[in-house]
């Protein structure tokens, strides 16, 4: 609750958004009062907490004549901090690891927070294999195969496009790779599932499961999950869900628009009425069932359930 007081009193946005919603700071006492700023509001405000001038500035991917939405950020060794303590806290140590990242619309583009995690991810690992990739897929193989011979731990993030054309050109049997998708079909017209996706990558590559990264340019924290698309998140990050029919009415588990609490946005807002749609377990791990009705379709939301 602390984070939230702060940010209610040091916010303008978020305050401003409070009054308009004749919510009194000081009546809110539990996590499910608190009022969560819609994630609309970084496509038209700097929403800032406190005075401070941005070192980085990300945007999210859009479709063509849209708005992208824009995360400022004061601290860059805080994102860094959540991303790496997160992503070891899953996947264990980096030194022991290649990863590679294949993500060309990302990487095509500038100001992408996906692009500058894995980029430190990468570096991290000190391995000579980590890298990225963006059309050399003949080349890609080739790694991941001396790699497999290796038995070398490695982790292929890729955005779910590009892993899709990867199988279908280069299909080949992976026993010590790890795929982990980030979402995003770029518009594409074929519309498929996440579970449709993972059927296709674990037949070309022969893997019992897929792996998933959640994250967004509004949020500074991740949820992964290694297999089923049901994700996890770290200790400071928490996933609720809202009704829609009254988007005020926030409960702890069930079915509805993703609600999340990321207290690494503490200098933008860590309280945030997402886009998404998804089903919210007793335990706090999530998955997700789409956009919901009427929400701007981003690239790396493009996945249905």
């Amino acid at each position: 609750m602390e984070a939230f007081h702060y940010q209610a009193a040091h916010n303008p946005v978020y305050t401003s958004y409070l009054q308009a919603l004749h919510c009194k700071p000081e009546q809110v006492d539990h996590i499910q009062k608190i009022p969560f700023l819609p994630i609309g509001f970084f496509k038209t405000h700097a929403v800032k907490t406190g005075n401070f001038s941005p070192v980085l500035a990300f945007e999210s991917s859009t479709t063509t004549g849209s708005t992208p939405s824009q995360h400022l950020v004061g601290n860059p060794t805080l994102y860094q901090a959540s991303f790496l303590k997160c992503f070891e806290q899953f996947w264990g140590p980096l030194e022991n690891t290649c990863i590679i990242g294949l993500l060309p619309s990302y990487l095509e583009r500038k100001n992408s927070s996906l692009v500058y995690m894995v980029k430190e991810l990468i570096e991290k690992t000190g391995h000579p294999n980590s890298g990225f990739y963006l059309n050399e897929t003949d080349a890609l193989a080739k790694t991941l195969a001396q790699l497999e011979l290796q038995k070398q731990q490695t982790l292929l993030i890729g955005v779910t496009f590009a892993l899709l054309d990867f199988a279908s050109s280069h299909p080949q049997p992976l026993q010590h790779t790890t795929l982990i998708e980030t979402g995003g079909m770029k518009g594409r017209a074929e519309e498929l599932t996440r579970e449709e996706v993972h059927i296709r990558l674990k037949k070309a590559f022969q893997l019992p499961a897929i792996a998933s990264e959640y994250g967004m340019t509004e949020l500074l924290s991740q949820a992964w999950s290694k297999e089923d698309g049901l994700f996890k998140c770290p200790t400071w990050m928490k996933v609720l869900v809202r009704e829609q029919e009254d988007p005020l009415t926030v409960k702890q588990s069930g079915s509805g628009g993703l609600n999340i609490i990321d207290l690494a946005n503490i200098d933008s807002c860590c309280f945030i009425a997402t886009d998404d749609a998804g089903r919210v377990h007793p335990n706090g791990h999530f998955e997700m069932l789409g956009r919901l009705d009427g929400a701007t379709i981003r690239g790396c939301s493009l996945l249905t359930a």
